[in-house]
């Protein structure tokens, strides 16, 4: 075929949004490999997301900064999720489709990697909230495209199982981050600016493997799923959402919402979690809480994994509401308790967060039809929680010197984001919007079709087999 031949055939970089393809019947089959590719994605952030928390409390202890003032980090991070969820990722989605967006967005995250270098060399906190703005963009950018595209890619039934499962990939990197932290960055020797080298090799091979991976998706077939694919999947199913404009999607504002405090508390979690333990239970050290967060994000990982199998075989509203309501509760707890117990409450909150972030996402935009990257797109921007939160619980841990009375901040913060998993159950106008896209053979009859062909065929070639005589 040669190398032109080969390019010719991959997937465009450009879509047409007034058409319907194939992509909006894919059957689970089909959609495996995209995926799959997909996956590799939540992993990338999830390690990013990891290594963050660590280096929080890194810089704290390197270059001398306060608690409030590292949450400049979560800020720059998160703050760039709004820029491209709802500016320039979310117009290239619109416009050019998944694929390009996938690409911008490694290419972003990889530019942001490469910056670390001259930050560690000048030692400026200033430059390491800079690049990781730009890390933050390149990864807000993926997100903008991987989490609708995990839910739209494949029978709409099996959507918040997939949007889960993959999202436990993002999870097991949010182990690998700390772990590696804890070995990295802080050692036994010292925990001194020499340290920050090591931080820019580690952000070096991050940037290697990610244009490495901008590659990959370059020459892969990434199939593309349109405004009128969504529009189709949505009438199937006797939705009438899409009707209504878009500023009277009251539903998608309160996912919005929800996804904006619940994702600001659990990153002023993560991001605080080494502090805890260093503040309520003495004489633990920084080595040991980045240790211990790594194990905490290991139980995040469990409670995914978990949450995704349960959905198998009950609504994942339901699992929603369950997994939600025993995050404010044991997060409550962590206020109050000290040393091992208050540890307990926190490894028990990320276990029961796990499944929250990537449902709120597919619960919010279903039934949206055409409007449904732009939706997704506000669901992505709540994100931005993450550069509010963090720097209210460190102004607080600093004016109290207590991180375990601070936590008191996210938990208000949980409490506002269990309002929408209460009115995805018990409000009529919800539940149903959810139940019935949730309800919807597309995709699984063109693969009970498909399989009814392949029987067909092999009885057909039975009755056909030549009888020899002699």
């Amino acid at each position: 075929m040669g190398v032109k031949g080969f390019f010719r055939n991959r997937s465009g970089m450009r879509i047409d949004n007034s058409k319907t393809t194939s992509a909006a019947t894919l059957t689970l089959r089909q959609s495996l490999y995209p995926l799959g590719l997909v996956t590799i994605l939540f992993f990338l952030w999830g390690f990013a997301y990891g290594l963050l928390d660590t280096l929080n409390k890194h810089f704290q202890n390197t270059l001398h900064i306060t608690r409030g003032r590292s949450a400049g980090l979560q800020a720059a991070y998160f703050g760039a999720y709004p820029l491209a969820s709802l500016g320039y990722a979310n117009w290239i989605l619109r416009h050019y489709g998944y694929k390009t967006v996938f690409i911008f967005g490694l290419v972003l995250y990889g530019i942001g990697a490469l910056c670390m270098w001259p930050a560690g060399l000048n030692e400026s906190f200033g430059g390491f909230c800079g690049a990781t703005f730009v890390i933050g963009s390149g990864l807000g950018s993926l997100e903008t495209a991987a989490n609708p595209y995990l839910t739209v890619c494949g029978p709409p039934r099996y959507s918040e199982i997939r949007i889960n499962f993959a999202q436990a990939f993002n999870a097991i990197g949010t182990v690998v981050g700390p772990v590696l932290g804890s070995y990295v960055f802080f050692t036994e020797t010292a925990d001194d600016v020499s340290a920050l080298q090591r931080v820019q090799w580690v952000y070096l091979a991050i940037g290697i493997f990610v244009f490495c991976l901008a590659f990959v998706f370059f020459i892969s077939n990434i199939p593309e799923v349109t405004d009128e694919d969504m529009a189709f999947q949505v009438s199937a199913t006797h939705v009438d959402e899409q009707n209504k404009p878009f500023w009277k999607q009251y539903k998608l504002f309160h996912a919005t919402l929800a996804q904006f405090t619940y994702t600001g508390a659990q990153v002023a979690i993560a991001g605080y979690f080494i502090n805890y333990v260093t503040d309520t239970w003495p004489p633990s050290d920084s080595a040991k809480g980045a240790k211990l967060l790594a194990g905490a994000q290991g139980a995040f990982a469990v409670g995914r994994f978990l949450g995704s199998g349960l959905m198998r075989f009950t609504k994942a509203r339901w699992v929603f509401l369950v997994y939600l309501s025993c995050t404010v509760a044991f997060l409550a707890a962590s206020v109050t308790q000290r040393e091992e117990k208050g540890v307990a409450m926190l490894f028990l909150t990320l276990f029961f967060e796990s499944v929250c972030f990537p449902t709120i996402v597919a619960l919010g935009i279903r039934g949206l039809g055409r409007h449904y990257k732009r939706g997704s797109g506000f669901i992505v921007g709540g994100v931005c929680g993450g550069a509010v939160v963090p720097p209210i619980l460190g102004h607080v841990a600093d004016m109290r010197n207590d991180t375990g009375f601070a936590m008191i901040v996210p938990t208000m913060f949980m409490v506002v984001a269990w309002t929408y998993a209460v009115a995805v159950n018990f409000s009529p106008s919800y539940r149903d919007t959810v139940d019935k896209v949730g309800e919807s053979t597309v995709g699984l009859q063109d693969e009970r079709v498909d399989e009814e062909k392949v029987v067909e065929a092999e009885h057909h070639d039975e009755k056909e087999v030549p009888v020899h005589r002699d």
